[in-house]
């Protein structure tokens, strides 16, 4: 499985950054000063300062949401969450097809993200299309507070937007395990054991599953 939808933040918590973001006095800047050479060819957004207290406020919550949510951290084996920006996508903006770097200076990226902080009735357009293979492409548009994890390693845009207004954070994870396959593996090893220990309760037979599945975390880690 190398995608994962998830409810990751209270509705409340995101009403009260979506009054914040309509303020008239933000700072935006173009979304071109965080990307590689060949991404700000197609990029066509603005981010909020990252030093702005908005941009904290937010960054932290979803960080700490991350790094504490028990499916997340099963899926992701998260090391470090790092590099979060907060966007905005007007009419018209969009970010064409890219590849993310592979590393920030903050860490490696394993794992990118989006979490939409926007009502999904208050835009059109602004989908987010992942390639899986070939010409075949997921495509994401989430209710507010719902974010997406995916590989870095793919290929992904975000289409125009036509009306409205777009807001969304996003941002990267370094994981223990680098290869998304091993990733995946071990994502379903630890949901098949907790789904027998929630059926059937603890047994001998699982002791030996979850030490194998620790095992293989420190084989496997990087």
């Amino acid at each position: 499985m190398d995608f994962l939808t998830h409810s990751l933040l209270p509705l409340p918590e995101v009403r009260d950054f979506q009054h914040r973001l309509s303020a008239p006095n933000l700072h935006w800047r173009d979304g071109r000063l965080t990307a590689g050479d060949q991404a700000a060819l197609v990029k066509n957004n603005y981010q909020l300062d990252p030093n702005a207290e908005l941009t904290i406020a937010i960054t932290n919550c979803i960080s700490s949401a991350l790094t504490s949510d028990p499916l997340i951290k099963s899926f992701s084996l998260v090391r470090r969450v790092h590099s979060l920006l907060v966007s905005r996508c007007s009419v018209g903006d969009c970010y064409g097809w890219h590849v993310d770097n592979p590393f920030s200076r903050h860490g490696r990226r394993d794992l990118s993200f989006t979490c939409f902080l926007s009502d999904e009735g208050t835009y059109e357009g602004g989908s987010l299309m992942i390639q899986t293979g070939g010409e075949e492409t997921k495509q994401f548009r989430l209710p507010p507070g719902q974010i997406v994890l995916y590989p870095s390693s793919t290929l992904h845009c975000v289409t125009p937007v036509l009306s409205g207004v777009r807001y969304v954070c996003v941002g990267w994870i370094e994981s223990y395990v680098k290869s998304p396959d091993d990733r995946s593996m071990l994502f379903n090893i630890d949901a098949g054991a907790r789904g027998l220990l929630a059926r059937h309760g603890r047994s001998d037979e699982l002791d030996l599953i979850f030490q194998s599945y620790t095992n293989a975390i420190r084989r496997l880690s990087s």
